[in-house]
């Protein structure tokens, strides 16, 4: 510890006997320094917040509005692009003087430094541009900031409500276009198609519609035999029910009580057992039977063959027996015709596999260009829709919250602050000159450092007496010494002064 205070002993004597090395090179730096930031232009700061609104109701039911979050991005990425702050330096007086692309480039290079455009929330992003030109004033470069930031936020607007309505158009003429070429194309597709079905009327559709076709003449052949060997077997029926029935009934006398009347009237209970459906092996049908049979013996044997009335079940059951014999031949006729059809789709579907592939290409063909310009006009609407709402309200809508302004006072440099620091800097700077002089000068400040360096015990030291005249002449020079500290001290109080005095006066 008593080595370090020794040290610094040392170095506060060193700089101290050379304390006007010091001052000077404090002088020289500060001047140098005070001068290099009274050259430094105002720079001034404007800035404007936009708002986006994503929440668009109507957008979002037509079935188009985007994510919010990413046209944000998008606007932070592409406002402050090369192609927009061309823009912005040829509509300013950024652009003054300019004629060559190199210097247009370099112009936009520098203006890229000093946009910015900045997310403060989900919603809500700044856009700040700071302008400070040698060749312009102050009152010019608080003016240009403010130009440069209303220059993008005009650039925003056209980007983004004229720019999509462009865009829309451009799309509707392209879809009108496509449309067009494909309206061409589905009118020759579908005179290909009808002159192939009127060549071919069992493919149309192609091979899978006769497919289909094949198969569906196939079962309603099944469900006409199957209807048919239902009637062939009621007509069966009721041709065994006339064949059993008596044409005549006994009138009256005693033969209406006599063997030939109960025959008739038990022929006629069978009948009409018959005629409900049942069939022979039914008990009730059996039994009547029986009593039929009898009843027929005791009548041949008692020789009784009157005469009598027309038996009216008997009439019924022929008619019936005719309405089942036309169904009959209906359901024949029926079936013969489908079987002639389905011949015919066999042979079309094993003869011809060339026409059928033919077939399937042909509608194959028709039904994706049919599909492709149904798509086309639902995008065409969709879009004209759009476009009629986006005249009215666009699809995210920006709001100025903070519109640019002049700015009353400069945003850099921070002239206080880097006035001080030279101060500073002049300062250290002189001290460290002083410093660097001691140590290139042979000496020692104290008795320990000569007896270090000779390695030899030092006895004692003689101290300095000096004359009054020689006191009067130091006391001077430290009092000039410290009125010359002290001019340092005031050059920088009064540049604070004109700093803050400038300022006050620009706002």
């Amino acid at each position: 510890m008593s080595e370090l205070l020794e040290e610094l002993r040392a170095a506060l004597w060193a700089v101290w006997h050379r304390r006007w090395i010091a001052l000077a090179t404090a002088w020289g730096v500060c001047l140098i320094g005070w001068l290099v930031i009274s050259l430094i232009p105002n720079s001034y700061e404007s800035k404007a917040r936009v708002y986006v609104d994503v929440k668009d109701v109507l957008s979002r039911q037509l079935g188009f509005a985007g994510d919010g979050k990413e046209e944000i991005m998008r606007v932070r990425q592409t406002l402050s692009s090369a192609k927009n702050l061309e823009k912005v330096i040829t509509a300013t007086r950024l652009g003054e003087g300019i004629t060559e692309r190199g210097a247009l480039d370099a112009a936009i290079a520098e203006l890229d430094k000093k946009v910015k455009v900045t997310s403060e929330q989900d919603n809500l992003f700044e856009i700040t541009a700071t302008i400070g030109l040698r060749n312009l004033s102050d009152a010019e470069n608080a003016v240009l900031a403010r130009d440069v930031v209303q220059k993008l936020l005009d650039i925003l607007r056209e980007e983004h409500i004229v720019g999509n309505r462009a865009g829309i158009s451009t799309a509707i003429a392209d879809l009108d276009r496509q449309l067009e070429e494909r309206k061409r194309e589905l009118e020759e597709a579908e005179q290909r198609r009808l002159a192939f079905e009127a060549q071919y009327p069992d493919l149309v559709g192609g091979s899978e519609s006769l497919s289909n076709k094949v198969q569906q003449a196939r079962a309603e052949l099944r469900d006409v035999e199957a209807n048919l060997a239902a009637a062939e077997s009621a007509l069966a029926s009721i041709t065994a029910q006339i064949a059993s029935t008596p044409r005549t009934l006994a009138s009256t006398g005693r033969d209406a009580t006599g063997p030939k009347a109960a025959l008739l009237q038990a022929q006629t209970q069978l009948a009409e057992l018959r005629a409900r459906g049942l069939t022979d092996n039914h008990p009730d049908v059996v039994a009547a039977t029986r009593q039929v049979t009898l009843l027929a013996r005791q009548a041949a044997a008692a020789g009784d063959d009157g005469g009598g009335t027309p038996n009216p079940a008997y009439a019924s059951l022929v008619a019936i027996r005719s309405e089942r014999q036309a169904n009959v031949e209906a359901l024949q006729a029926r079936r013969a015709a489908l079987q002639s059809n389905f011949a015919a789709l066999m042979a079309s579907q094993a003869s011809e596999p060339a026409v059928a592939a033919e077939a399937n290409r042909i509608s194959r063909d028709y039904d994706v260009l049919r599909k492709n310009y149904e798509k086309l006009l639902e995008d065409r609407e969709a879009l004209r829709t759009r476009g009629k709402v986006e005249d009215k309200a666009s699809q995210f809508r920006f709001d100025v919250v903070q519109q640019p302004s002049v700015p009353q006072k400069p945003a850099a440099p921070n002239r206080p602050l880097l006035l001080l620091g030279v101060l500073v800097v002049g300062i250290g700077a002189g001290v460290a000159a002083a410093y660097a002089m001691a140590q290139l000068k042979a000496g020692f400040a104290t008795p320990k450092k000569l007896e270090a360096a000779l390695a030899l015990p030092v006895i004692g030291a003689i101290s300095l007496n000096l004359s009054d005249a020689a006191r009067a002449l130091e006391k001077k020079r430290l009092t000039q010494f410290f009125g010359a500290c002290g001019g340092l001290l005031a050059v920088f109080m009064v540049l604070i002064v004109i700093e803050v005095i400038t300022v006050r006066t620009l706002v």
